[in-house]
């Protein structure tokens, strides 16, 4: 097992390599779930009528540009996230297990508390790894959301001009101060919460049933149908408060005083159905990104795991 600065480096690494092919998706699902807000259905013009008719008006009026705005929060972001949510999950966990067994958190060397196997402990790990990346990316996410919405030719939502990204951290900072920055955090929290809680326990599950059923080997195989088993049910499990967090995100002034507000109004004018806006360009995105980040990872985690065998003195691999 590679050190928890190892993990996180990897998690960062394999984050952005999984977001470069899936942003252009993740466009088109914010893009969705904004369309028509807070207006009954039959008010609300449809610009997007999907995944793929999305895609080709983004792209006909926009470009590759259009697709990929924000591309480079959504790096800074997902170095963030899937750095705390790769690096801290199984530190958390291995913690977690020692106090079980314990009564300490500082018994992690042990063989029998790196092998406990517990299903409410890995999910807790996993829902405090991603809250707490959550919370740290939340002001890059906001920013990538805003970046995403905004549309010169078919607008949905309220819209934001920012040159850039940077530019975008500076205006809402100077209007709003931190607090701006962060508006939104809590329903980014539970967001992530709610999917890490799940990605992680969800994959090593998956991958020990399909180890002891079908005999499968370590290798890409394995890694690949084990993230798709992820990926699904992240996505279910994700996407409401995902919904909130969007509009939570992109809203000016006080359209919405809390997520509680936002959930209240959205179910209110658009029925529940609402929540569900933009599911399958999500599913679109999430199923190749949870497919790559978590086998980019492993392959990440093998090379720092050499990489650290090569550099790191014997005294202080055995500590770790």
């Amino acid at each position: 097992m590679s050190t928890g600065i190892g993990s996180f480096i990897a998690g960062g690494i394999a984050g952005c390599g999984a977001v470069t092919v899936t942003h252009s998706f993740e466009t088109i699902k914010i893009r969705l779930q904004l369309q028509g807000e807070l207006k009954a259905k039959q008010d609300a013009p449809r610009l997007y009528r999907g995944v793929f008719h999305g895609m080709k008006i983004v792209f006909q009026n926009e470009g590759m540009k259009g697709l990929l705005r924000g591309l480079s929060c959504a790096y800074i972001y997902q170095m963030t996230l899937n750095g705390c949510r790769l690096g801290f999950y199984e530190p958390l966990r291995v913690s977690m297990n020692s106090l079980v067994l314990t009564h300490s958190p500082t018994h992690t060397t042990d063989p029998r508390v790196k092998a406990m196997q517990s299903l409410p402990i890995n999910i807790a790990s996993g829902a405090a790894s991603g809250i707490l990346g959550a919370a740290a990316g939340s002001p890059f996410f906001l920013i990538k959301t805003r970046l995403q919405s905004y549309s010169p030719f078919l607008p949905v939502g309220t819209q934001h001009l920012y040159k850039s990204a940077w530019d975008g951290l500076g205006q809402v900072y100077r209007a709003e101060g931190i607090r701006g920055l962060f508006r939104g955090v809590g329903p980014a929290m539970v967001r992530t919460g709610f999917g890490s809680s799940v990605q992680l326990p969800t994959y090593f599950f998956a991958k020990r049933r399909l180890v002891r059923h079908f005999d499968l080997k370590e290798g890409p195989a394995l890694h690949l149908l084990s993230s798709a088993a992820s990926g699904m049910v992240v996505c279910v499990v994700m996407h409401p408060p995902d919904t909130i967090m969007s509009r939570m995100y992109n809203q000016t002034g006080n359209l919405y005083t809390s997520a509680f507000d936002c959930l209240y109004k959205t179910i209110k004018a658009e029925g529940p159905l609402a929540l569900y806006k933009g599911f399958f360009a999500h599913l679109a995105r999430i199923l190749p990104h949870t497919i790559l980040t978590l086998s980019l990872a492993e392959q990440t985690n093998k090379l720092m795991r050499r990489f650290e065998d090569r550099i790191l003195p014997d005294r202080v691999k055995e500590k770790i």
